[in-house]
């Protein structure tokens, strides 16, 4: 090499450049993709640990009610009392929060899927025994007839083909009860009322009564009414709220 000539560089092809500069790209991003991975792991683990101590808490509360349910069972008067009249309104006051399956089951079958509807069902043994296991969530009474009147003629829908039908029509009431001579709403209101020989009927073909939150009633207390708190059974008293709610 001369003297003064300067030394010279290598040449680098552009594929080879743009194969490298490629390379450190790629390793870059799997860089990224593994620290978000890591912090995603991360975070997973908060949220299954977070996760676990709800369902504990779920569990345990479900527990709960069922011990809670069979001690209300346990204490339940084997005399039994001649209620002052054989029908009955329930309405559904709580429950937004999971509650044990067999409660759940118990409310389902009475028709309450929902916080604030309300149901008539005869006051037979079987069915006191029901709402004594699921008292705190459920209120209830016997309505006089005004009340079963306003709830039938404001609050009334039928259950045509589990389709909500409004009852703005007696051709309706014809059509599903005519067979048991209950052509009209004054029949639907007298059937309930005195609970007849096919409430059973009326009450299948009505559906579940949508109710409005009372003002200045329930205050979410599960206590049985009797001593201070909002739940179990009302007797006559239950028309004062059910008047606040249709």
């Amino acid at each position: 090499m001369a003297e003064n000539e300067e030394p010279r560089l290598d040449y680098i092809e552009e594929t080879v450049l743009k194969k490298r500069k490629h390379s450190e790209e790629w390793a870059i991003r799997r860089r990224q993709q593994l620290l978000e991975r890591q912090w995603k792991i991360k975070e997973n683990k908060k949220l299954a640990f977070k996760r676990a101590e709800q369902y504990i808490a779920e569990y345990r509360s479900k527990e709960l009610d069922l011990v809670k349910m069979k001690h209300r069972t346990k204490r339940r008067k084997t005399t039994s009392m001649k209620p002052p009249s054989k029908l009955l309104f329930v309405v559904r006051i709580q429950g937004k929060k999971a509650i044990h399956p067999k409660l759940q089951k118990i409310l389902k079958s009475l028709g309450l899927r929902r916080i604030f509807t309300g149901v008539f069902l005869k006051a037979t043994e079987g069915t006191l025994a029901m709402l004594e296991k699921v008292e705190p969530y459920v209120t209830y009474g016997h309505p006089n007839l005004k009340i079963v009147k306003d709830l039938i003629y404001k609050k009334g829908h039928a259950r045509l083909e589990k389709e909500k039908v409004p009852l703005t029509d007696n051709n309706i009431i014809e059509q599903a009860l005519g067979k048991y001579n209950i052509l009209c709403l004054e029949d639907v209101v007298h059937e309930i009322f005195n609970v007849g020989p096919h409430f059973k009927e009326v009450t299948h073909f009505l559906w579940p009564f949508s109710l409005a939150k009372p003002e200045g009633e329930l205050q979410g207390r599960k206590n049985p009414f009797k001593t201070g708190g909002d739940s179990g059974n009302r007797e006559e008293h239950v028309n004062e709220l059910l008047d606040k709610m249709v």
